[in-house]
């Protein structure tokens, strides 16, 4: 073993102790290793920062803002009402989530899938009360058992396919793959079903602020119109609706204040008062398609549209002791009050017509361009910056258009993943399914850089003859071996290698080892192939060696060693159910 080899292993060793240990944050481990990498020579200065333009990197950043887009458009949460209505306990969820992906994965490229089903999992963790980690994890790596079922479910089969093709001359073909794989999503999809809480709860560092502004008795005030989806019905449909996170106050007609019984039909022209937090308010006002802000509409300058923002109400805010009626407010400063909320008091008037007081919580919509000197001029203080959907434009189908669009594109070969999901993304901005100002947010900086770090320091092994020097020992190994123990020491390789490698590279550097580890053993290559196939498709022991594990861990708020708790015993039910069935369907 040369000196560099021997560097480059105890580089890998030692970040990955690092990763590990948890001390430090995943980025700045990455980082750290990459410049320790540069430093003894095992990564080249012209090669240093090739992370920054893999396809990779470009993949979970894009993916990231596309389903942000999806998220905020509401159609996810607008599909978990209308199709999955009263599944509320935990295992149900996950059992929908997990079984969801796991299929669509074997048509569509497995990150578009789980991108998909990302905002239903933040929807179904808020309606249980549990934390998104809970689900996302298990939801990775279905949708990493999910890709091995089909041709082009996941880029190892496709490269296998061409390995055997150039040996034997017949490619694999779109099915093959099928019938092993089945049983391993059907063993992966019950195993993740009844161990799911080897994940411990997590909770995104990010959001530890939007969190903390825990305002849940916001008042607004919506109109019924005949084009509201409420028209005709009664309150409990409304109460419903929002999952028991807003409620009707009352319900004014004609002047006349009626009470919010749940057997009360709304009517065109009602206005009704609701109180609950942001989100929910939010949600109702948009899929029951209420006019929040009658005929105070924001004229906004061209090429720009109305947010809203939340701010408290400071000492000498000229607001104080005046309502937003009185004031003229919409009159004199094209400004709309949509919501206040005032600590440990339920408000009964109409929002327009509360008497501001310090410290009350409200949410105001005007221009994008205007808003900072509204604030300064009322003397307001913004909170924490967070996503306030009240009052804003979703722009309802066209991300989910924009997505469908990336998918059938990787989908039929018309554009390799990354162009498709980047433009995609591009998409989502320009048509304002993603605010300019929300993309880096939503694109996760830290774990793009961990992403791009990496790729040059994993690809030392290779570079350093670190990987040619592993097979010759594999080959010297498998002599001594039965057959399935042969066939299971390539497809635990495999899944060793392929965090460092990354999948479809795992494929390309094991395929021809396993090839010629077969034929110099006298056993046919095709069960070796496969093996090469499942073992590069599925690392369930890390962040970094699947972009649909990195995805995850981000939104999940997960740790580098939370990926081995769950996905240690996975990965030994994939080698237990994997060999008996690659011999089965593939005899040696």
């Amino acid at each position: 073993m040369t000196s560099t080899q021997l560097l480059s292993f105890a580089v890998i060793a030692l970040m990955m102790g690092a990763f590990v240990w948890g001390r430090f944050r995943y980025d700045l481990i990455a980082a750290t290793a990459l410049i320790v990498s540069i430093a003894v020579g095992i990564v080249p200065f012209d090669a240093a920062f090739d992370g920054f333009s893999d396809d990779i990197v470009i993949i979970v950043g894009s993916a990231l803002v596309v389903s942000y887009g999806v998220a905020r458009s509401g159609v996810m949460e607008y599909a978990v009402q209308r199709y999955a209505p009263s599944v509320s306990s935990l295992r149900a969820q996950l059992a929908l989530l997990v079984i969801v992906v796991t299929v669509l994965s074997a048509f569509v490229k497995n990150i578009g899938a789980l991108a998909i089903m990302i905002p239903i999992a933040f929807q179904f963790a808020k309606r249980s009360n549990a934390s998104p980690s809970v689900f996302l994890m298990p939801m990775a790596f279905g949708s990493l058992l999910g890709g091995l079922l089909t041709q082009v479910g996941t880029s190892p089969n496709i490269i296998i396919s061409r390995v055997r093709e150039e040996m034997t001359g017949t490619s694999f073909s779109m099915f093959d793959f099928t019938p092993v794989a089945a049983m391993l999503c059907a063993a992966g999809i019950v195993f993740l079903l009844l161990f799911y809480w080897l994940v411990p709860a997590r909770s995104r560092e990010s959001a530890s602020m939007h969190e903390a502004i825990d305002i849940k008795n916001y008042l607004v005030e919506a109109r019924v119109t005949t084009d509201s989806n409420l028209h005709g019905k009664p309150v409990g449909e409304l109460v419903k609706l929002a999952e028991g996170d807003a409620v009707v106050t009352s319900i004014m007609r004609r002047g006349l204040r009626i009470a919010p019984l749940p057997d009360t039909v709304f009517s065109s022209g009602d206005v009704v008062l609701l109180e609950g937090d942001p989100e929910a308010l939010g949600r109702v006002v948009s899929h029951a398609k209420l006019d929040l802000t009658g005929d105070r509409s924001v004229i906004s300058p061209k090429g720009t549209e109305a947010e809203a923002v939340e701010a408290v109400i400071g000492e000498n805010s000229p607001l104080i002791g005046w309502s937003a009626k009185s004031f003229a407010l919409h009159e004199r400063f094209n400004v709309n009050l949509l919501a206040v909320s005032r600590k440990d008091e339920r408000l009964t008037e109409r929002p327009a017509e509360v008497r501001l007081r310090l410290g009350d919580v409200i949410v105001l919509q005007g221009s994008r361009a205007s808003m900072p000197e509204v604030l300064r001029t009322f003397g307001c203080l913004p909170l924490a910056e967070r996503p306030i959907l009240l009052g804003s434009v979703r722009r309802g189908i066209v991300p989910i258009l924009i997505l469908a669009a990336a998918m059938g594109a990787t989908a039929l070969g018309a554009l390799p993943i990354s162009i498709a999901f980047f433009v995609a993304a591009v998409g989502m901005v320009a048509l304002n399914a993603v605010p300019l100002r929300e993309v880096y947010g939503a694109m996760d900086g830290p774990i793009l850089v961990m992403l791009a770090t990496l790729i040059p320091v994993s690809d030392s092994l290779r570079t350093s003859g670190a990987t040619d020097l592993i097979a010759a020992y594999l080959a010297e190994v498998g002599t001594a071996l039965p057959a399935y123990g042969a066939l299971a020491l390539i497809l635990v390789c495999a899944m060793a290698v392929t965090p460092f490698l990354n999948n479809a590279a795992t494929a390309l550097v094991m395929a021809p080892i396993a090839a010629g580890f077969a034929t110099g053993l006298g056993y046919k290559p095709e069960a070796f192939l496969m093996a090469v196939a499942i073992g590069a498709g599925c690392d369930f022991l890390t962040p970094i060696g699947h972009q649909c594990n990195t995805l995850v861990m981000g939104p999940g708020g997960y740790r580098f060693s939370d990926y081995a708790r769950l996905g240690l015993p996975l990965s030994i039910l994939v080698i237990v159910v994997a060999v008996p069935a690659l011999i089965l369907v593939w005899p040696l």
